[in-house]
């Protein structure tokens, strides 16, 4: 079975962060390439391992990502 997720990366400081929001589960690696395989890895290994019960509770099936525009003062 497939399940498409969302992976959303970025740098913080040598390291590449990768998140995966509908499951709130995080990687890391020296590249993004690094950083997704990790986040893949983790998130293969979360279902191996979690519950049913676990598994709905957090996963969120309703992620928007999108532009916001702030005013700062």
């Amino acid at each position: 079975m497939k399940r498409y997720l969302t992976a959303i990366l970025h740098k913080e400081d040598d390291m590449y962060v990768a998140l995966c929001p509908e499951l709130d589960i995080v990687s890391q690696g020296v590249s993004v390439e690094d950083a997704k395989k990790n986040l893949e890895e983790a998130v293969e290994l979360f279902f191996e391992v979690a519950s049913n019960n676990e598994i709905n509770s957090r996963l969120k099936s309703d992620i928007f990502i999108t532009p916001l525009e702030v005013v700062v003062a």
